[in-house]
């Protein structure tokens, strides 16, 4: 007897009890498991309906084709016309999977062009209402609680966008504000004519002793390099910008990063603390500025990306109201913001000149902007009515560094040929320091908070005693650049001189002052 399902003589025969049909065990066994029935029948069919049949041993016959050569050759000719078929069958099927996977993609395509478009749209759309909120600004309050922002920076709003026909929009410098320029300027003025050297500041014989104190890796490794550095004096924390495109907060006192702001795409050009309300600022090759509100928890969130300019922002400098801040960039503009809402009031472009500003400060009473240029020159702004009062040559190349005394006379200017000090009473230059060789350019200057001395940084950083017109500026302390890249790019004075914050081409902050047993004994 043959099996039912194969029609071959079985070599474990079974039975089922409900139809009497003879099976292969093995074949009914994984037939019941795959579909649980008889395969003639269509009954419900179990292992406990099969009983074996127990019978002699079989030799299976021959097969009729497998007799004789003839037969043989017939059954290898069917077996390589089936393998032919199904080989033909595979092709067709690769062809038409090739069909699938090329409308799939052409899908997909067409997908993200549409995603493109709408993305394109949706950019259009934010600048436009972006247009619509400067020209109706909101109040301050309001304007600060709908800000969307995440720590760090990663996402914020967006300030700068374009107007029709590529122009921006600008509200301008209200009277109000020039009014409190002016107010500012008065009192600050009034309380320069009373002003005293602090008893505190540090004597000329106690920076004749500073050292190296500490030394501080901020910065990635694979990005070596600090650009800018700046102190909030009342708190005693330092900011540094790298090229690693991030900003660091370093608490000096207890040695520790406070926050590490990253948002910036490329390296960070300047930065700069706020007096009030806990708000720092960050300039940046992107093109960007970024405003940053501390809360707290020590975290600082970015809350405003401004976008005005079109190429690098080489600095930042905030007027002494704290309430108002200039950009400065490449683009030959600078740009003067309301701090609170972020916007733009006004950019300002000479077009009668095509250089660059590579630095900015403001004068101490706030009405007088100094700049620097690509092409050597220092220019003067008068902010009220933002015209250019006075044009300052005799550098060589891009003047990298401005400072303002706290005496509201001099200005100290750094470019590649040295550092060059200005009479702002007669508009002229009265000394130059040719401090290095001519491969070597002169990177920041910085006059402390009581005009008393200037720290100049290059291949070295070296501290000068402010003398006056005619009386010498005599170096008293030349400190060595330690990173081993000999150039020391930026400097600044911590409180009362202090200490010494300096940031190089590594990716360590230096602080330089007297250690704590010579602090104690020049104290007493």
């Amino acid at each position: 007897m043959n099996c039912s399902i194969s029609g071959e003589v079985p070599e474990e025969p079974v039975v089922s009890t409900k139809s009497g049909l003879l099976y292969e065990k093995r074949l009914i066994e994984r037939h019941i498991s795959d579909y649980g029935k008889c395969p003639v029948t269509g009954e419900v069919l179990t292992m406990d309906d099969i009983v074996p049949v127990k019978t002699g041993k079989i030799v299976k016959p021959r097969s009729l084709t497998a007799a004789s050569i003839p037969g043989m050759l017939g059954m290898f000719q069917n077996e390589w016309d089936a393998l032919m078929l199904s080989n033909f069958a595979l092709e067709q099927q690769l062809h038409t999977a090739r069909q699938e996977l090329s409308h799939a993609l052409y899908q997909h395509d067409a997908a993200c062009r549409v995603i493109a478009r709408l993305k394109k749209e949706r950019d259009e759309a934010r600048s436009l209402l972006a247009q619509a909120e400067r020209q109706a600004p909101l109040p301050a309050s309001v304007a600060t609680a709908n800000v969307s922002a995440l720590s760090n920076g990663k996402r914020a709003a967006e300030s700068g966008d374009m107007g029709p026909g590529g122009k921006r929009m600008r509200p301008g410098v209200s009277d109000s504000i020039i009014a409190e320029l002016t107010e500012c300027n008065a009192a600050l003025s009034q309380q320069r004519k009373k002003r005293q050297i602090p008893p505190t500041l540090a004597p000329i014989d106690a920076l004749e002793r500073y050292t190296q104190l500490s030394s501080h890796p901020l910065h990635k490794t694979n990005k070596p390099g600090i650009t800018s550095i700046d102190i909030n004096l009342s708190k005693d924390i330092v900011a540094t910008g790298g090229v690693d495109s991030s900003a660091v907060l370093f608490d000096r006192t207890s040695g520790e990063i406070l926050s590490t702001l990253n948002g910036h795409s490329k390296k960070v050009t300047s930065v700069k603390f706020v007096a009030q309300n806990d708000v720092f600022l960050s300039s940046s090759a992107d093109k960007t500025v970024r405003i940053w509100q501390g809360s707290e928890d020590g975290k600082y969130d970015c809350r405003h990306i401004l976008k005005d300019h079109t190429a690098e922002v080489q600095a930042v400098t905030v007027h002494a109201t704290n309430n108002y801040f200039v950009t400065a960039s490449l683009d030959t503009t600078w740009c003067f913001y309301d701090l609170s809402s972020g916007l733009c009031l006004t950019q300002v472009e000479d077009l009668s000149n095509s250089m660059g500003y590579t630095s900015a400060a403001f004068h101490p009473d706030g009405l007088i902007l100094g700049t620097g240029t690509t092409g050597a020159t220092v220019r003067i702004w008068d902010v009220k009515s933002r015209g250019n009062v006075a044009n300052f040559d005799g550098h060589t190349g891009a003047v990298t560094a401005i400072s303002f005394s706290e005496n509201g006379y001099f200005l100290a200017t750094a470019a590649h040929d040295g550092v060059k000090l200005w009479d702002l009473r007669k508009l002229k230059n009265f000394r130059s320091f040719e401090l290095y060789d001519q491969d070597t350019p002169t990177n920041s200057v910085d006059f402390d908070h009581s005009g008393s001395y200037l720290a100049i940084a290059g291949s070295d950083i070296r501290v000068y005693q402010v003398g006056s017109v005619k009386a010498e500026w005599n170096c008293i302390k030349t400190l060595p650049d330690l990173s081993g890249t000999g150039k020391a790019t930026c400097v600044k004075f911590g409180t009362d001189a202090k200490y010494l914050a300096v940031g190089s081409m590594d990716r360590n902050l230096r602080i330089f002052g007297l250690p704590e047993g010579d602090d104690a004994s020049t104290e007493s």
